[in-house]
């Protein structure tokens, strides 16, 4: 009975979800957060850390239409569990921002805007599935991370959680969308009379159906009137 038994399964939106996996990243990188100009080591991790918290608090946020993602219970569980690596992330970036701007309010005004940006940064529509399901697996593993080593999850998945924003669909079987052409009779007033009869001498002879089927060459040279769009 142990052996048959399982734990609770997360969602699954594809057959084969697309694979956003990417290299580990020190937080300096481009695109990975929002830029510190001069910022020590010590900063950029805790931008890098900070970063990471905001995004799994946006999956909370966003992600809820599927419950058994538990991007709620996990970001809940990963602030109380990492609380300190957290505090000490947020002071180390308030004070970046006190020590690169002339006063301590423009210092904060810089900060409010790094937060804003970097929710921001999140926000995703085109690619729900992806982002939720990357989330989620983050947020699994920031929580069973031991106490201290939040960062070392955000430097081994931040760009994987940054791939993820790429709207991507099924990988097992994909579908692509597009437009085929079926070849029409020219319908233009030009080519009929008030009898609606083909007129030869205006048109040219009237060949139709087509004995073979045109190729995509000869339907890209037909006047836009004589194909027609078909998704």
């Amino acid at each position: 009975m142990a052996g048959m038994s399982a734990g609770p399964a997360s969602a699954q939106f594809f057959l084969q979800s697309f694979d956003y996996a990417g290299l580990p990243v020190q937080g300096a990188e481009p695109g990975m957060v929002q830029p510190l100009p001069g910022a020590t080591p010590e900063e950029v991790r805790a931008g890098l850390t900070w970063t990471m918290r905001s995004a799994l608090n946006v999956a909370a946020l966003q992600c809820q239409f599927e419950p058994t993602l538990l991007t709620v219970g996990n970001y809940n569980a990963v602030l109380l569990d990492h609380k300190d690596e957290l505090k000490t992330a947020w002071d180390t970036l308030n004070k970046y921002f006190e020590r690169t701007n002339k006063t301590k309010r423009d210092g904060q005004n810089a900060l409010d805007q790094f937060g804003t940006r970097t929710y921001s940064s999140f926000a995703t529509v085109a690619s729900q599935y992806g982002f939720c399901r990357t989330a989620h697996s983050i947020g699994r593993d920031a929580l069973f991370a031991p106490r201290g080593e939040l960062a070392n999850v955000a430097q081994s998945r931040m760009r994987e959680l940054r791939n993820s924003l790429k709207p991507y669909g099924e990988q097992r079987f994909p579908r692509y969308i597009g437009y085929g052409y079926m070849p029409v009779p020219r319908l233009d007033i030009l080519c009929w009379n008030k009898k609606a009869e083909w007129q030869v001498k205006k048109c040219g002879a009237y060949a139709w159906p087509p004995a073979v089927a045109p190729s995509a060459s000869a339907v890209a040279s037909q006047p836009a009137s004589s194909a027609v769009a078909v998704q």
